[in-house]
């Protein structure tokens, strides 16, 4: 999925538009934050929201492109959360929008319960 993202900006942002792409790939840990073992999540997240999150960020200036996909479902240490992707123009564009999309995300898509 990763290389499919990087190949379709690349194809389609213009070159004026693109100097920076970085990629997110959130993993299910095997410890909570507090250290306690984690045998897995169950993840749903809210599809609505993240396609109006999506769009927003977009449309931030210095920003080529976005796309995220997010797993659902019972998920075990290792598997994928998450994949984030933000493209554009210069570093100080993308830095804060992926980190202010990945943030909003978590807190307001992702609907997570460990177990």
């Amino acid at each position: 999925m990763i290389d499919k993202w990087l190949t379709e900006v690349k194809q389609e942002a213009a070159p004026r538009d693109l100097g920076m792409i970085l990629v997110h790939n959130g993993i299910v840990r095997a410890t909570s934050k507090d250290g306690s073992d984690v045998r897995g999540i169950d993840l749903s997240y809210d599809k609505q929201k993240l396609n109006e999150l999506v769009s927003q960020y977009q449309a931030k200036d210095g920003i080529a492109a976005v796309k995220a996909w997010i797993n659902e479902g019972s998920l075990k240490p290792g598997d994928n959360i998450m994949y984030v992707l933000v493209a554009g123009r210069f570093r100080t564009d993308v830095l804060p929008a992926f980190e202010s999309l990945i943030s909003t995300i978590k807190k307001e898509v992702v609907k997570e319960l460990e177990y």
